[in-house]
């Protein structure tokens, strides 16, 4: 990101010159068709007293223009004028800034912790602005941090060029006989150039200021930044409501164990949320199980008041919940030598026979036609369905791997017996080692 533009001097021109006059037209730096005009009238009219009259005013500009241009590249900005952004000059003279990494996690509400995106934590970063790159080395990259609140309107239209002084105008602070605005871990320091924010929750909704929402900002520590100049993050401008309207908040991404109203399209204790908990419906793992098992039977139970519309993005809500590690085995016998794998939606995984894992995309069209016989018989017996919180299926150990998800026969790494690949809660594969 730049924080200077650099300009060039102006090249002199003599006013009465015609021929510069017509190059500096030509020149698409220093066209001024405004002065071409002047230029023009005045010599129509013959009489160099009034070239001169009328010139004169718009040659003041120009030189006034050229020549603060000039005074901004040479000389410090004076006081009163914007300065340039807050900066660290390291010992390379780089320009450095610090940036949020994610988004925070919208909507707010007072009393509620404020986490990033998908439910992680806020991490800031110190940058280069130059190149983009982390600055992990140096004092600059264990500076200590202040969290702050700010006006909803600053930096609008993506503005980043503020100065300090801005900056601390901006801040917002409580109301006369309320509590602090922003209480929990207001500091955070810099380990190797990166900080996750600690616990921090708004005490007070954002409808009282001019802008009605606010931004969260990080800066520098006064107690640190005399001879440091760096220029702060700030968050994208957000609404913080009253804890009242969280009873009814949906959740981005939603929890298996949510209730099934906090799905897209189904309103708390609304026609929708009857019927699902009139058919023994109450949780979005719920939900996500009969999506799997039988979507026709689940949407008969919505009703023909969910349009088609509704009812898409009612399941794709549902399908950005993240799953638990929970494993479900059907086995076609007693022996246990041949059954099929279902994550904890019921959804198929695989087959497994003979101790060996085969994955869907693997089986065969004949092996496709009997795993599809062997899950309808699953379903309608799923008491007879094991369940394994993953890493107890069939007395095996699990270690993480990257960008497997087949099943491979012999020693890997030094670990030896037949190995199954599952993807794991975290979205992480996992080797199973079946012993």
């Amino acid at each position: 990101m730049e924080f200077f533009t650099k300009t060039g001097m102006a090249r002199e021109k003599r006013p009465f010159e015609m021929e510069s006059a017509r190059e500096g037209m030509d020149d698409g730096k220093r066209s001024r068709p405004a002065l071409a005009r002047v230029i023009v009238d005045a010599v129509k009219m013959d009489s160099v007293q009034t070239v001169c009259s009328s010139l004169e005013p718009l040659l003041r500009k120009v030189v006034g223009e050229e020549v603060e241009r000039a005074l901004a590249n040479f000389a410090p900005p004076k006081v009163g004028f914007r300065s340039v952004p807050k900066r660290i000059q390291g010992p390379n003279q780089r320009n450095l800034q610090l940036q949020f990494r994610n988004k925070l996690a919208l909507p707010l509400f007072t009393g509620s912790k404020v986490d990033g995106d998908q439910g992680t934590g806020i991490h800031v970063a110190l940058l280069d602005a130059d190149t983009g790159q982390i600055v992990s080395t140096g004092p600059e990259a264990s500076a200590k941090l202040d969290i702050v609140v700010l006006e909803g309107d600053f930096a609008t239209d993506d503005e980043e060029n503020w100065s300090r002084e801005e900056f601390e105008n901006a801040l917002v602070r409580e109301r006369d006989g309320k509590r602090p605005l922003l209480t929990g871990e207001l500091t955070v320091v810099l380990k190797n150039g990166i900080a996750t924010l600690g616990d921090l929750t708004f005490t007070d909704n954002s409808s009282w200021i001019r802008s009605r929402k606010f931004r969260i900002g990080v800066r520098v520590a006064d107690s640190v930044s005399e001879g440091l100049q760096i220029r702060e993050a700030v968050t994208e401008a957000f609404t913080v409501k009253d804890h009242r309207g969280e009873l009814y908040k949906k959740h981005y991404p939603p929890a298996l164990n949510d209730e099934v109203w906090r799905l897209d399209k189904i309103g708390k204790d609304g026609a929708f949320h009857k019927r699902l908990n009139k058919a023994g419906l109450w949780s979005v793992e719920d939900f996500l199980r009969l999506v799997v098992m039988d979507p026709q039977r689940l949407r008969n139970i919505l009703g023909n008041g969910m349009s088609n519309r509704m009812w898409d993005s009612t399941v794709e809500h549902a399908k950005t919940c993240i799953l638990s590690g929970k494993l479900h085995v059907y086995y076609a016998d007693d022996k246990q030598n041949i059954g099929v794998i279902f994550n904890n939606i019921f959804q198929l995984m695989g087959l497994i026979a003979d101790g060996s894992y085969m994955s869907v995309d693997s089986l065969s069209e004949s092996e496709k036609v009997y795993v599809d016989k062997l899950v309808k018989v699953a379903y309608e017996n799923w008491e007879s369905v094991m369940e394994y919180e993953g890493e107890a299926l069939a007395d095996v150990q699990a270690y993480p791997a990257k960008g497997m998800d087949t099943y491979t026969e012999g020693p890997i790494n030094g670990l030896n017996g037949r190995t199954l690949y599952l993807q794991g809660a975290d979205q992480k594969t996992y080797i199973y080692i079946l012993t």
